[in-house]
């Protein structure tokens, strides 16, 4: 199997797609191209020393004196992860099982793999790769089958929700779903929600544009359920790009190019040189949700979205997009922040709806006003007419007496 074979889109409805690694593709830097070509090559190993850029941008470092993942299980629904990269020595992959085949333990796909690599790759000598939730352990669950098949269709679907139903009973605090499917299949629904009762938090893809059968704007599923959190991706620049689909079920947006992580059984790979892939965003923040988890273990699903959506970083603190949702993921600022109803954004859990003041002009009811001063002004108004009908008086006297007699 090729690399190019190996890193396909991967159809699993009409338009249910695992988002394609770029496996080798060029970049915008020719030595780091060459590189690459040279070093992902299936069946050789081998490691890049430089650190994925996505974790500076991200503040790893800093997130890291907060939370690291460690005690929280985040579920990898997708094609498998591959327990011969160096990246999972014993004990980071717990259990797993498989719901189209194969072993859940071996990716033939590469996907699955660099995801999981994404949220808790551990160091590798030599390799500059590791998880943004670096301590957290990996469920794999498998739904996407090795090879594609006619049948897979009707598979795919019920498998992804087999998938997400078991890695909530296994204990997934996170289940990072990057698929996705312009379907609101009730099996889907049923299987997010069933998760969020049980206390786990639904991570899921916005939609690739260039790997979907349907590329216009509008919701993907599982992504688009009101209790998942839906991903979209950013470029080196931290802005949205249109290979991710947009719309209303939008919430958050990572990095999703050029992304340097573990590459099925042989080490280490940048991904996804030509554009951004919701894939790799949606890993992004499943990490910083793991971190959360870990630093709020008590406030379950819910309050973990709400507080990576009001703590992203955004234009307009009380107001959202199609395009990015509610922003960049922020793990420091999502880790550190206080938070209460008064904090611009979206609605804590519970909350009720903030007023809002109607702009434009309003009457103003004018309405007469007693003057407390009235009797003070007859008064002087009297002391007035009286001190003039003297003076008259007194010059009508004085004229009297001047005029001559007869």
């Amino acid at each position: 199997m090729g690399a190019a074979a190996a890193v396909g889109g991967v159809v699993l409805l009409s338009a249910l797609t695992a988002a394609s690694p770029a496996a080798a593709a060029p970049s915008s830097s020719p030595a780091r191209a060459v590189a690459a070509a040279e070093k992902c090559e299936e069946g050789k190993v081998a490691y890049l020393p430089a650190t994925p850029t996505a974790l500076t941008r991200l503040g790893a470092n800093r997130a890291w004196q907060l939370a690291t993942g460690r005690g929280v299980l985040v579920a990898v629904v997708d094609s498998g992860v591959a327990e011969r990269n160096g990246h999972f020595p014993d004990g980071v992959l717990v259990g797993g099982r498989s719901f189209a085949g194969g072993s859940p333990r071996a990716d033939e796909r590469a996907h699955g793999t660099a995801v999981a690599g994404i949220i808790a790759a551990r160091p590798v000598q030599r390799s500059g790769v590791v998880g943004l939730a670096r301590d957290a352990r990996i469920l794999p669950v498998k739904v996407v089958p090795d090879e594609q098949r006619e049948e897979d269709g009707e598979v795919g679907v019920a498998a992804l929700a087999q998938g997400i139903r078991y890695a909530s009973e296994q204990g997934a605090a996170v289940i990072n779903v990057s698929l996705s499917t312009t379907t609101d299949d009730p099996r889907l629904r049923s299987a997010v929600r069933f998760a969020t009762a049980k206390g786990a938090l639904v991570v899921a893809s916005a939609g690739n544009r260039l790997t979907a059968e349907d590329r216009a704007d509008g919701p993907r599923y599982p992504a688009a359920y009101p209790e998942a959190v839906a991903v979209s991706a950013t470029d080196a620049n931290d802005a949205v790009t249109d290979d991710s689909v947009h719309g209303q079920h939008v919430d958050l947006v990572a990095p999703g190019r050029d992304v340097l992580t573990a590459w099925g059984a042989w080490g280490d790979c940048y991904l996804s040189q030509e554009g951004a892939s919701t894939s790799y965003a949606t890993a992004y923040v499943s990490a910083a949700a793991a971190l959360v988890a870990q630093r709020f273990p008590t406030d379950g699903p819910a309050q973990w979205k709400h507080r990576l959506e009001v703590t992203a970083a955004r234009d307009r603190r009380d107001a959202r997009t199609d395009t990015a949702g509610w922003g960049l993921v922020q793990p420091v600022e999502a880790l550190t922040a206080v938070l209460d109803d008064r904090v611009a954004g979206p609605l804590a859990p519970g909350a009720k709806p903030r007023p809002t003041e109607t702009p434009g002009s309003q009457r103003v009811a004018v309405r007469p006003v007693a003057d407390p001063l009235v009797g003070d002004r007859r008064q002087v108004v009297w002391v007035g007419v009286a001190a003039g009908a003297a003076v008259l008086g007194l010059a009508l006297v004085r004229l009297m007496r001047r005029r001559p007699t007869a």
